[in-house]
């Protein structure tokens, strides 16, 4: 499910109606953005229940402070600005146990198993594919969309390195669009591409081995 930002005339008018304390305003934006801010705050404090502490005090943020929403960005990445803020002092104040794989480098570290190459002393082919990427055209589509296989995803974004599972998060969860990300997360187009490029690669590798067991089992 995405959370596209509203058109620029409708933006004003419900800034306009929460300026005016209009409930119905605010129920409305919290029914569109609520399970959005929670899932992005669950890439900075990784428990639901915190995540969802998380996001309440955004909400009081939003309320508190959009009569100083001036319209530099709009109002969905302001909401997500407040919810990140929160997030990261929330981290710093509850001091939480790191899964390892969030302790790994960014800089140098391959997207795909160096392993999955031939070496460069290969004959023929030196450098290319040893063992490719599996081909998933023929899977039925209700195996691709399965609840099993959709885990499996959710599973592998939850080991991802955080930066990494912050941008697929909102990339291929949420829907949102490369600069967005960037004004968000304050990261360059180059780097925003290549944490979303490695966290796909990652995602792909734990799909293959999730469908390669599936098939031996069955």
């Amino acid at each position: 499910m995405t959370t596209a930002a509203p058109p620029l005339e409708e933006e004003r008018r419900l800034v306009a109606a929460l300026r005016n304390r209009d409930e119905q305003a605010f129920a409305t934006l919290v029914e569109t953005y609520h399970p959005a801010l929670v899932r992005v705050a669950q890439t900075f404090v990784r428990d639901r229940a915190a995540a969802e502490e998380v996001a309440q005090e955004a909400w009081m943020g939003v309320i508190r402070g959009i009569d100083r929403f001036r319209g530099d960005s709009s109002l969905k990445t302001w909401i997500f600005r407040i919810l990140t803020n929160r997030a990261k002092t929330y981290a710093v104040r509850t001091p939480r146990a790191v899964p390892f794989s969030a302790l790994s480098f960014e800089d140098g570290e391959p997207s795909v198993d160096l392993e999955r190459f031939l070496g460069d002393d290969h004959p023929v082919w030196p450098g290319h594919w040893a063992s490719p990427p599996a081909n998933w055209d023929s899977l039925p589509e209700e195996r691709l969309l399965a609840g099993e296989t959709m885990a499996c995803i959710e599973d592998a974004i939850a080991t991802l390195p955080e930066m990494q599972q912050r941008v697929v998060t909102l990339r291929d969860v949420e829907g949102w669009g490369s600069e967005e990300v960037c004004a968000l997360l304050q990261l360059t187009e180059t780097n925003q591409r290549v944490l979303l490029h490695r966290a796909r690669s990652k995602i792909r590798a734990a799909l293959e081995t999730y469908f390669a067991s599936t098939e031996t089992t069955a």
